[in-house]
């Protein structure tokens, strides 16, 4: 089910600009001719030749701010005088009209998820950039990685637990990305706290009945959990020209609160399975011994001899410690 609360009426209009380098070769070879006829016109004292020189050098002047340069993985969203205009998709050099406006809200706004602006703050000063510089108003297309964090949430059982996931995405409609959202970074991040938290509360931590089940649970099916998780992002955020590619849990545990309980559930199950196991394969062996005994004619046990060689073998087989062996020397009767 799509959001109903997100305007889709602008639709993405690919522009299919001029050549960059051509165009740039032209305004270099109308300006240097403006210079030349502003010359000769001042030498030959000629107003209206000097007056068209400088008003041809000053269009000039204003056409070279329609070059463009659009990197790889790049879109940029142009609007004119407030209506949107078109967006470039293709990488290179180009010539659009230099009234156009480049949008990307990220970069007005300066509302990148916590750590990308100061990892490319960082990146500048490596770079010999020490001055703070700002996002570029193009739309990055390429695939990125979103932390989401950590955050507590109660599963199905009601227990608190602590999960957090990562977002493999990136924009694939870079016009509903800029238009149809205030800010898709953060509109991603707000879509992917309450999708993870949506959902982990429809599924237990574990099971606690200690039983084969095809019950789903968070510890025992967290990829089928983190294609669900996928599917209802990608819902959410389909409007705003995002593609989710990947939700992996990265952290999933119980809360501080309950961890320490939760613990010694778990180390008491596995002794239970443990002593469980033992003692099954403890009446094993002494039923064995019993009948080898008893076929071979190696020795006649009455009923009560026999319970007594069962409860030593079990104490034997069951115990935590090594039993010490006792030599008898005398009858058995």
């Amino acid at each position: 089910m799509k959001n109903e609360y997100v305007n889709t009426e602008i639709e993405e209009k690919v522009l299919k600009p001029l050549n960059g380098m051509a165009m740039l070769l032209v305004l270099i070879l109308v300006l240097l001719a403006s210079v030349a006829a502003m010359v000769f016109g001042i030498m030959q004292e000629m107003a209206v030749l000097i007056t068209v020189s400088v008003i041809v050098f000053c269009i000039i002047c204003v056409l070279f701010a329609g070059l463009k340069v659009i990197n790889p993985n790049e879109a940029l969203v142009l609007t004119l005088f407030g209506k949107y205009y078109g967006t470039i998709k293709s990488h290179g050099f180009f010539f659009v009209n230099p009234f156009t406006t480049g949008r990307n809200p990220v970069a007005e706004k300066q509302g990148a998820p916590e750590g990308f602006l100061e990892e490319l703050n960082e990146s500048n000063k490596k770079n010999g950039k020490g001055k703070k510089q700002p996002v570029s108003k193009k739309v990055s297309t390429k695939v990125l990685t979103f932390n989401n964090g950590t955050q507590k949430v109660n599963d199905a059982m009601g227990n608190p637990i602590i999960i957090g996931a990562i977002v493999v995405w990136k924009v694939v409609n870079p016009t509903k990305a800029v238009f149809n959202v205030d800010d898709y970074f953060q509109y991603l991040s707000t879509q992917c706290d309450s999708t993870i938290r949506n959902i982990a509360r429809l599924y237990p931590y574990d099971n606690m009945e200690d039983t084969d089940t095809d019950e789903k649970t968070l510890r025992g099916s967290s990829q089928e959990i983190a294609e669900t998780m996928k599917g209802k992002l990608q819902q959410r955020v389909e409007d705003a020209g995002l593609e989710v590619l990947e939700v992996r849990i990265t952290h999933l545990s119980y809360a501080e609160e309950i961890a320490a309980a939760m613990l010694q559930r778990q180390q008491a199950s596995a002794i239970i399975a443990a002593r469980q196991k033992i003692v099954t394969g403890a009446v094993g062996m002494v039923k064995s011994a019993l009948d080898q005994l008893g076929e071979e004619d190696i020795v006649v046990l009455d009923e009560e001899r026999k319970a007594a060689m069962v409860s030593n073998l079990l104490v034997v087989l069951c115990g935590n410690k090594e039993a010490q062996p006792i030599v008898n020397s005398g009858t058995i009767y």
